[in-house]
């Protein structure tokens, strides 16, 4: 007797300490209580006993957790996508049960206790992101085994998988209860723990690079401008919203990938438009020279072939956005903003992760099938940017390589024929920090074609200023070139002729020709002997066979 006194009171004193812990996470005060005494507005019209809705006690034969409703016979469309490493069924087990209310097909109030359906408030759960319907493509996958041979394949999943609260059901198999907990809604959502910066989706998922990334670590918050960037989430800054900053878990609109909204870039632009992130991408992609973004809709897959993807591009093309992040770096090596993209090599591979930021560009402006004839019509003409910068060309801007030519006087401090550069010195935004603007770095728009930082006149007869050629004299000094510093005739051709630089020059390489020597076809034609060629005759010098401005070149030689 006095042992049975001794436990009943430590267990009074353990249900007296614990009990304001325990009227937290009652079913009581949650939405789950649908009795007609529950908070919530979808619930019984008459008292009815809280448990009975869900649970029978007393019906003999039935196992835990002696459920008391009918479940649907219907048959579930699944998630799926071209990244999923699971074999996801039709849903079992405790899911099954769940879905007996949130697919919308059985009434709330059928019982298997009772002979009639109980009067409810709705019949069934109402359209929203509760009712989850027979399509459960828009939601994260259930009813799947999660063990080690899934975790290999994945290659981003943590093994041994879940840690308490989070756990599998006894068949090993990823549930609706991993996640949630029906009797529970201390943290809301009836999740099993605080998801505050993604800690629960961080229990499973280990990206690689997601603790260097801004998605993770930026304060960032939202000015409260329209529209509202975090419509799913009680969360108010880039870090604390985690995961839900693009991902929806449930319900999502962008169903593979179980994106915010279908169109890629629609779950960029809520924070990059200048409301959360300080500077205005989406902007930029309304200039009249850009990356069309907008055009290119589902077709981007994460586990594309770089080299013979059709060509497209959308955001995550060129950002990897559980990666992106800050981290610096000098030409040719990729920042971190590129970190861990597929991309095409200077041999005409792919390669993973790209290491060099001309391998991003490479995937759409080499070997591509669908690779663009270049703005201006060459007589050598190459439109693969990979064989243009090959560094077995005559001449080539240092994109991969320093340069070959040893005499480049006009080149402005700090450059030297040893300086190396990215495709970005030039492509660019024309309002950014590089283009001395307070836009955001990238080439992402541009109002000078073809998506150039600077302007860099084409036309002939353009007058000669230091804006007509901007981009030209970034790098290249104005006064060095008109004093005819490097060739005897460039104050002749650019001021008095008033020929364009790429008259002559293409500015990206030329496998036959010295110093960039690739005539426009529209400007400069074959003398009257149906020649056109340039020869490099030693330093400074040289000869052109040629027609311009109808006078013959044949040749024409300097100094």
């Amino acid at each position: 007797m006095r042992k049975l006194v001794i436990v009943g009171a430590i267990a009074l004193a353990i249900f007296s300490l614990d009990a304001t812990a325990w009227a937290a996470s009652s079913i009581l005060t949650t939405k789950h209580n649908l009795s007609a005494s529950g908070p919530g507005t979808i619930k019984a019209t008459v008292e009815k006993p809280i448990c009975e809705f869900c649970h029978a006690p007393h019906r003999p034969g039935q196992s835990v957790p002696r459920w008391n409703r009918e479940l649907s016979e219907v048959v579930y469309t699944t998630y799926h996508s071209s990244t999923l490493k699971a074999a996801v069924g039709q849903p079992n087990g405790a899911s099954k049960l769940c879905l007996s209310c949130h697919d919308g097909t059985i009434a709330l109030g059928k019982i298997k206790t009772e002979k009639n359906i109980i009067p409810f408030t709705s019949i069934t759960i109402p359209a929203g992101k509760t009712k989850l319907g027979t399509d459960l493509s828009d939601d994260h996958p259930i009813s799947f085994t999660y063990d080690q041979s899934l975790a290999a394949r994945n290659g981003q999943l943590e093994y041994p998988p879940l840690r308490q609260p989070v756990r599998l059901d006894k068949f090993s198999q990823l549930q609706c209860t991993s996640c949630h907990d029906a009797h529970d809604n201390t943290y809301g959502k009836f999740l099993v723990m605080d998801n505050t910066a993604s800690a629960l989706c961080v229990v499973c998922h280990r990206v690689r690079g997601w603790q260097l990334t801004a998605h993770r670590n930026s304060n960032a918050s939202w000015n409260g401008v329209s529209p509202n960037p975090w419509f799913h989430s009680p969360n108010r800054t880039v870090s604390s919203n985690g995961c839900e900053n693009c991902h929806n878990p449930h319900t999502a609109n962008g169903r593979e990938w179980l994106l915010n909204f279908n169109a890629e870039a629609d779950n960029c632009y809520p924070c990059h438009n200048g409301n959360v992130a300080s500077k205005n991408i989406q902007k930029e992609f309304q200039k009249p020279f850009r990356h069309p973004v907008g055009v290119s809709r589902g077709v981007h897959k994460p586990n594309e072939d770089p080299l013979w993807s059709s060509r497209h591009v959308e955001c995550d093309d060129c950002h990897n956005p559980h990666v992106a992040n800050s981290t610096q770096a000098d030409p040719p090596r990729a920042p971190g903003s590129l970190a861990e993209l597929p991309g095409v090599n200077s041999a005409g591979s792919s390669t993973r992760p790209l290491l060099f930021e001309y391998e991003l560009c490479y995937r759409c402006h080499a070997d591509n099938p669908g690779t663009k004839s270049p703005t201006v019509v060459r007589w050598v003409f190459e439109k693969n940017l990979r064989q243009l910068f090959n560094q077995s060309n005559a001449s080539y801007h240092p994109i991969e390589a320093p340069g070959k030519n040893p005499n480049v006087p006009s080149l402005l401090v700090p450059y030297t024929t040893s300086s190396l550069i990215y495709c970005t010195s030039c492509h660019n935004n024309d309002s950014g920090p590089k283009g001395g603007g307070a836009g955001p770095n990238g080439p992402h728009g541009s109002t000078w074609r073809p998506l150039l930082e600077k302007q860099a006149a084409t036309m002939d007869l353009t007058v000669e200023s230091p804006q007509a050629y901007a981009l030209c004299y970034k790098c290249h000094n104005r006064n060095s070139i008109l004093a005819n510093q490097s060739f005897s005739k460039h104050k002749n051709h650019i001021v008095d002729i008033q020929a364009p630089c790429t008259a002559c020059h293409d500015p990206h390489g030329v496998a036959s020709a010295s110093h960039l020597i690739n005539f426009d076809k529209t400007i400069v034609f074959p003398d009257d002997k149906g020649i056109i060629r340039y020869e490099s005759r030693g330093r400074f010098a040289g000869a052109c066979f040629l027609k311009c401005h109808n006078v013959n070149h044949s040749p024409r030689t300097y100094p």
